[in-house]
């Protein structure tokens, strides 16, 4: 149906992409994998048109394809859902999945009710029922995908790409959104599926190409493999420990003790200790008040009430100003919306809560101690792709993670607050992120870590506090943190004697 042959892509002197190979077949999910900086995203450019190959071939059908743009790919059925929305978020979905590609009547007009009925029998077709007539910023983010997905059908896409479609979902989501692929692919359409989550490959995908630094590396059946020789095929290695070793159970003084926190008043009070050097996880469904937990002890978000010690010290936090000062710093889920400025430098990025640590006298800035101090916590955190002065929106999405680390770091932090610390993240970054949080736990720091993936909880958590309807349920600690028990726990609430 579809084939990449070859595959050659350079930008000056710098080759991205080499000898690449990709075919796809009707009626194929197809896994697209590598780490971050391998060349998925390049390469998924060139089969839409929007980037031309310096060398190689695409076929389609057995027919030589030069696509000079991403309108002569859509009208050779190929549609592509990217990671960022191409949303217009004060149209509805309708005015969405038609834009600039408007059905008239015979006099010229926009035909509303026709678009509207195929609108409504597209969502039908992908078994999802959302209001079209709000505008899609008021729809859930998993809404908002079936409505890209939508729009690319409409343009009668015979193959699909999905860019990390289930980064933001919920597990509920991500099963109706398989639901979805597997009726597609029923249907006959092919799908390119890219994502870091490695179970949902073996879950849905048939089969597996796999880059490596811009370099083809393999292409197999999903049966032919396992997790491990997956992993190894994506580094170039074997990860045979994804986390770090756990500290031993020893008693930790506290640092911050919440002795009561109520979200809203007649909701459940949660209460809870971070000890020095440990890592507190934070686990439970989507909308179970995680965030809204630290945002609240932060000063940033709302509470009925809220009660705490810092050091021993009852203290009330305003925002997270006054939390610096305090030596807490976030990082919150969204790096590229808020936690970095992706059009400035690295040492722009780690430098904008610093400035105070290079002032020589009154606003004079000392540019040289500012160049060494942010080489210093680049080291640190090992980031790779370019010194001081690159673009933060030229790096990988585990770097662009490294570069909030760093900049918190060089503040000299005592406490971080990590919110879903490797989401969009491939497997290699994650081991480096994780040992770099165990790195700093092991300094004398600590770290509360806000996951919804609970390998990731177990895996990395000294104590788990798990979450349901707005609080905390239950905490547990050394054997007693397992998959099962948190579940149970985030689920039905129950387990709360657990220690």
């Amino acid at each position: 149906m579809l084939e990449l042959t070859g595959i050659r892509k350079s930008f000056g002197a710098i080759e991205v992409l080499r000898d690449v190979d990709l075919s796809l077949k009707p009626g194929e999910v197809h896994a697209l994998l590598g780490e971050n900086g391998a060349g998925k995203s390049t390469l998924t450019k060139i089969l839409c048109g929007i980037l031309k190959p310096s060398a190689g071939t695409v076929h389609l059908d057995g027919v030589e394809q030069n696509f000079g743009s991403y309108n002569d790919a859509i009208a050779a059925g190929i549609g592509v859902v990217f990671q960022e929305f191409s949303l217009i978020p004060w149209l509805n979905a309708v005015e969405n999945i038609f834009l600039a590609r408007e059905e008239t009547s015979w006099l010229g007009l926009l035909d509303r009710k026709a678009m509207r009925e195929r609108a409504s029998e597209l969502m039908r077709k992908l078994a999802v029922d959302i209001d079209l007539d709000v505008p899609v910023n008021r729809l859930s983010v998993a809404e908002q995908q079936f409505v890209e997905i939508a729009k690319a059908l409409a343009l009668d896409a015979r193959i699909l790409v999905l860019d990390e479609p289930t980064a933001t979902l919920t597990p509920a989501e991500v099963e109706h959104l398989f639901a979805v692929m597997r009726e597609l692919r029923r249907q006959g359409v092919a799908i390119v599926f890219i994502s870091h989550h490695l179970d949902e490959i073996f879950e849905i995908c048939d089969r597996i190409t796999v880059l490596r630094d811009g370099a083809f590396i393999a292409t197999c059946a999903v049966s032919e493999v396992d997790n491990d020789r997956l992993v190894e095929m994506m580094v170039g290695r074997r990860l045979d420990q994804s986390f770090p070793p756990k500290a031993p159970n020893k008693t930790c003084a506290p640092i911050i003790e919440v002795d009561e926190l109520q979200l809203r008043r007649g909701g459940p009070i949660s209460r809870l200790v971070l000890g020095k050097g440990e890592i507190l996880g934070f686990a439970g469904l989507v909308g179970s008040g995680r965030t809204e937990t630290v945002l609240a002890m932060l000063g940033a978000g709302p509470a009925a009430s809220c009660r705490l010690k810092i050091d021993g010290v009852e203290t009330r936090l305003a925002g997270p100003d006054e939390a610096l000062v305090q030596g807490i710093g976030l990082l919150p889920e969204s790096r590229k919306e808020q936690g970095l400025i992706t059009g400035f430098s690295i040492l722009e990025n780690i430098s904008i809560n610093n400035y105070g640590k290079y002032r020589r006298a009154h606003w004079f800035i000392d540019l040289k101690k500012e160049r060494a101090s942010t080489e210093a916590a680049m080291a640190g955190v090992r980031v790779k792709g370019g010194g001081p002065s690159a673009k933060v929106d030229t790096l990988s999405g585990g770097n662009q993670q490294k570069i909030v680390i760093a900049r918190w770091m060089n503040h000299e932090t005592r406490v971080l607050i990590f919110d879903e610390p490797t989401r969009g993240i491939d497997v290699g970054a994650k081991a480096e992120i994780y040992a770099l949080m165990r790195e700093y736990v092991a300094a004398g720091n600590s770290i509360i870590m806000i996951s919804s993936e609970l390998p990731e909880i177990v895996g990395m958590s000294d104590r788990v506090c798990v979450f349901r309807s707005g609080g905390i349920v239950g905490t547990v600690g050394g054997d007693q943190i397992t998959s099962e028990t948190v579940m149970t726990l985030a689920t039905t609430g129950k387990l709360q004697h657990a220690a």
